[in-house]
């Protein structure tokens, strides 16, 4: 029941909020998670994610702190906060971590999931929660070139132009394609991303797996290092912030079991 630093595991429908980032004119998660706490609290909270996404980008498992103001028990700040939370956003844990403890410096990776879906007919139930695409991919084709994304590379031509990171290099641990059905998974763990690295990362395996490129290409498209070279960015409807990592010992919120395709994101 102390107070102190608590640690918060999220998940959200993207398409509801205008991305993760506080805003002055439109409604962010931040926002909204911040007035939900505060009034647990009945006092103002701050809250910091492990990552921002875009408007329409969903999340799984987003990481964030804040400095509880007041001592409440962890189902306070779970079931308290989730009533007062519009739909659409919620809090699946909480609980008390060191005060050091800071839910975007501390990770040591994070994992994202592109969905996709390859059919003739459009989603209904999914809509918004999945990218379409009305014929199918060359999965096989796809995961070759995947391969070409793992490594320490200079991503210059995986993010977008108004990314503001001096440093283009990235380590990027893994990236897995893989299929169930007409549905088609990306997933990527990275250290750290650029700006729309994953979204332009799928669009440029999009090109392979619908036929117009070969999996090299995703290599000589990466060692062009020009923005030009790679494919266009994928829609946000199907991306989703699906896991943070950090050192066991943290005692940080353990990312969901489950996830779209039976992913694991804590075992990716």
């Amino acid at each position: 029941m102390t107070a102190g630093r608590w640690a918060l595991l999220v998940e959200f429908d993207g398409s509801r909020f205008h991305g993760w980032q506080r805003q002055a004119n439109a409604l962010g998660v931040q926002t909204a998670l911040e007035a939900g706490l505060a009034a647990v609290a009945d006092a103002p909270v701050r809250v910091s994610g492990a990552g921002r996404t875009d408007a329409g980008v969903h999340a799984l498992g987003m990481v964030a702190h804040f400095d509880a103001p007041v001592e409440r028990p962890s189902g306070a700040w779970v079931r308290g906060t989730n009533t007062r939370l519009p739909a659409g956003l919620a809090v699946l844990d909480a609980g008390p971590v060191a005060a050091d403890f800071d839910a975007r410096r501390s990770a040591t990776a994070r994992t994202y999931v592109y969905r996709l879906l390859a059919r003739p007919g459009r989603p209904a139930l999914d809509e918004g929660r999945v990218a379409w695409l009305p014929r199918s991919l060359d999965v096989a084709a796809m995961a070759e070139g995947a391969r070409h994304l793992e490594g320490e590379h200079n991503f210059s031509a995986f993010r977008a132009a108004g990314c503001q990171a001096g440093n283009p290099v990235r380590r990027v641990e893994r990236v897995a394609v893989w299929s169930r059905g007409p549905e088609v998974w990306v997933a990527v763990r990275a250290t750290a991303f650029l700006y729309n690295m994953v979204r332009i990362m799928v669009g440029s395996l999009l090109e392979v797996g619908l036929g117009r490129q070969g999996p090299d290409w995703i290599r000589t498209a990466r060692e062009g290092g020009e923005r030009g070279r790679a494919g266009p960015t994928a829609r946000p409807e199907g991306l989703y912030f699906a896991a943070v990592h950090y050192p066991p010992e943290l005692g940080a919120p353990e990312p969901p079991r489950t996830g779209p395709g039976g992913l694991d994101p804590a075992a990716f």
